[in-house]
């Protein structure tokens, strides 16, 4: 199975139930995630998508309005109890998603649901941390490895480490995966040289790097995506 480059800048002229349908909940702003929860609007604001975009604005960001108190939304503006009840059974089921183990036999077939796993693991860490997910030949996770935690360097990541795990588990490729504190997933020079020794060391392994993901609070960078 090969490794497949993640679609984006799919069209937002569609209303979110459309585009969900057409490119996937992923494709979402969370403005329009927020609306398909709410399901309608409120007088004197608008429709679910105005709503939606009044309480992001309102309690100042996503993360600020799912961490809420159910008192506090309920008296926001357009909510209520019930719909109070239904962002905190979202924000719930969220959690609960994070906290899930990328189990082994789950396959990994581009660098969206890498990031899909990674970015709640990683979204509030303060210091960075590499990991290697160890796959087989269709592409299925045999184990999840930490490599090291602090500031990355080339000269701290040294690719006997990087690749003890893979060989150990006869893998028959590596993802390699970290995350920027900054929140900011924009790879650094550094980070480009780091790509360059795995991918060089595993070449000589052959364990071919599929991929070098790079995670920020909101979004991601795929070395792979990026033609590397």
């Amino acid at each position: 199975m090969s490794w497949q480059p993640a679609a984006r800048g799919v069209s937002r002229r569609l209303g979110p139930r459309e585009r969900l349908r057409t490119a996937g909940a992923a494709a979402l702003s969370d403005a329009e995630l927020i609306a398909l929860v709410l399901g309608t609007g409120r007088r004197g604001i608008g429709d679910a998508s105005a709503l939606a975009s009044f309480l992001l604005e309102r309690f100042g960001g996503l993360r600020r309005l799912l961490t809420a108190g159910l008192g506090e939304l309920a008296r926001a503006p357009g909510l209520g109890s019930a719909r109070a009840a239904a962002l905190l059974a979202v924000a719930e089921v969220g959690r609960r998603m994070a906290s899930a183990p990328l189990e082994a036999g789950d396959t990994l077939c581009s660098s969206r649901d890498v990031f899909e796993h990674f970015g709640p693991l990683l979204a509030d860490a303060k210091r960075e941390r590499l990991y290697a997910v160890l796959l087989d030949t269709k592409n299925r996770v045999i184990a999840k490895v930490r490599i090291s935690e602090g500031s990355l360097g080339s000269s701290l990541v040294h690719p006997r480490e990087a690749f003890r795990p893979a060989v150990r588990e006869a893998a028959a490729s590596v993802l390699f995966v970290h995350n920027h504190p900054s929140g900011d997933p924009s790879p650094s020079v550094e980070d480009r040289r780091i790509t360059e020794r795995l991918r060089a060391a595993g070449d000589l392994l052959g364990i071919p790097v599929l991929d070098h993901i790079v995670v920020g609070r909101k979004d991601y960078f795929s070395f792979a995506d990026s033609g590397w």
